[in-house]
């Protein structure tokens, strides 16, 4: 019995020691937790004054240091293993690709035996047409799926679209296809390209002068739709006339050399060859009469039009003859070039208003009584450039692509065309963008007389006065900021308020500028950000320099 209590009680003790030293661990654990929090405290409070001591080192760090520091070896290194490495020829060239016929960086595109596809959705009748060498052959398809001649690649999104079945929109067999150059189309001068287009630019004239010995041709170009249409080619010279204006200006009369080097030269075979091909293979010379005698009055190789020589004589002021328009008189009237340019918009809109108002001139563009029309006209532009479009096809505003592919993209799709025709022709990208922003200031107009105050802008426009409007004018040239305190004042500036938002929606008008002007300041006041000038460079070229808080 008493080992038995002896027993019970040493179970007890052992008990008790056992409390207490699990109590002793709980209370070391709970020490060394209080302790890592904080550690962790400190470390945390240590990090974030580090990070305030890093920004405040870089903050000192931005300040511009005049003459900077030499580069050290490792940074010249650095700087220029990144260069070569961004300048690799692998990655800046590209090629074109067999569905699209875009030009795409070679490191995107996949060799066409190395991808297993379906072919046949890129099959469409219609798209494409072989070519005739005679006029008894008959018209057909270019058999096969409709692929980029020279081309042995695909790119990216084709190939991911192709894999699900469908064709991509951008493929050429999507009435994109525009044919490859014949020999015949080729290497024609500007004259000769004048000659046998159906649809022609209304005017150009074509200036030659003589500087340091050599001479210089420029060819000014008035982008318009308006255009004339010819059912017989070529056309006469006298039709030719109407077209062309041909000035040379030089110490002596031309000599035939110097004809040969001017973009007037005009060689009969080549417009006979072209003709023929065209005749043969192009959608819209089916019907065309090729006029033997018209072509037999053409030179063998020299100007279609006549020729007016002008001398120049010797200037004494600083004035160069060659940049210099054989109307100017010297002196100017109206709104110059550099008052032009610091002109706000205002200034620009009231003067013109006030001088139509006076009853002044305008400058008026000559055009056929029938003029080509820019919507719903999907060969305006294979008629327009048939040496771009050879076989008729591939026109802008295809009633197909509606609500799939804009006129806009189209033409994107045509820049960036894998042989490059349409980015190397002068002509082609500066009268697409003409005739983005005609229709973008029809759309603007269309939009203004459909709403609801029209009434009131026409009422407006009937009571303006026009001394108020040559007051304004004046006061604006002279940099005046003007308040509206009568009515009549305020009628003029409601009437340039919906001529502002026609203006609006055309690109690269004054209008579009201010908005973008408008948009800048916005991202510097949403990053808040100080644009100050700096006092050393004002003086030199007054270039900006951002300060950040």
């Amino acid at each position: 019995m008493a080992s038995n209590l002896t027993y019970q009680q040493l179970k007890k003790v052992s008990h008790k020691r056992e409390l207490k030293a699990s109590s002793r661990a709980g209370q070391r654990a709970a020490k060394l937790s209080k302790v890592s929090i904080a550690l962790s405290r400190s470390r945390r409070r240590i990090d974030k004054q580090k990070k305030k001591q890093d920004k405040a080192e870089r903050v000192i760090d931005r300040e511009p240091i005049f003459p900077p520091r030499t580069p050290s070896m490792e940074l010249r290194h650095k700087i220029i293993s990144g260069m070569c490495e961004d300048v690799d020829p692998s990655l800046l060239e590209e090629s074109g690709c067999a569905v699209c016929g875009q030009l795409t960086p070679t490191v995107q595109l996949t060799n066409l035996k190395d991808v297993q596809l379906n072919w046949d959705i890129l099959c469409n009748d219609g798209v494409t047409r072989k070519e005739r060498f005679h006029v008894h052959d008959p018209i057909e398809d270019v058999p096969g799926p409709v692929l980029a001649n020279n081309c042995d690649g695909i790119c990216i999104s084709c190939k991911a679209r192709m894999r699900k079945g469908f064709a991509p929109v951008h493929s050429l067999s999507n009435h994109l296809w525009a044919g490859e150059i014949p020999r015949q189309l080729q290497n024609l001068s500007f004259a000769e390209k004048m000659l046998i287009a159906k649809v022609r630019h209304n005017r150009c004239v074509v200036r030659v002068a003589s500087g340091r010995g050599k001479m210089s041709a420029n060819a000014i170009m008035f982008a318009t739709p308006i255009v004339k249409l010819y059912n017989v080619l070529p056309p006469t010279k006298d039709e030719v006339s109407e077209v062309l204006a041909f000035v040379f200006l030089a110490p002596t009369r031309p000599t035939e050399q110097d004809f040969v080097r001017t973009p007037m030269l005009v060689r009969r075979q080549y417009i006979k060859d072209a003709l023929d091909w065209l005749k043969l293979n192009h959608s819209d010379y089916v019907d065309l009469d090729i006029s033997l005698e018209n072509l037999n009055s053409l030179p063998e190789a020299g100007i279609p039009c006549g020729v007016d020589w002008k001398p120049i004589e010797e200037d004494k002021s600083n004035n160069i003859a060659a940049a210099t328009s054989v109307h100017d008189q010297g002196d100017e009237l109206g709104i110059t070039g550099e008052e032009y340019g610091l002109a706000d918009m205002k200034t620009l809109k009231t003067k013109a208003l006030a001088h139509l108002k006076k009853g002044g001139e305008v400058l008026g563009v000559g055009q056929s009584d029938e003029a080509q029309s820019l919507y719903h006209n999907v060969q305006l532009y294979p008629q327009m450039f048939p040496w771009l479009f050879p076989y008729g096809k591939g026109g802008i505003g295809n009633p197909l692509h509606k609500k799939r592919l804009s006129e806009k993209m189209h033409k994107k799709l045509l820049l960036m065309y894998h042989d490059k025709r349409f980015q190397t022709d002068f002509y082609f990208p500066m009268i697409a963008f003409n005739d983005i922003q005609i229709k973008a200031g029809s759309s603007g107009s269309y939009l203004l007389a459909k709403s609801k105050n029209f009434r009131n802008v026409v009422e407006r426009l009937m009571k303006i006065d026009t001394a108020v409007v040559t007051d304004l004018a004046r006061r604006l040239e002279q940099g005046e900021h003007i308040k509206s305190k009568t009515e009549s004042e305020q009628l003029c500036f409601d009437l340039l308020n919906e001529l502002e938002y026609v203006g609006g929606h055309v690109q690269g008008s004054l209008t579009a500028k201010k908005y973008m002007r408008n948009e800048v300041w916005s991202l510097i006041s949403f990053k808040d950000n100080k644009i100050e000038f700096s006092p050393a460079l004002r003086s030199s070229d007054d270039r900006l320099r951002e300060i950040y808080p």
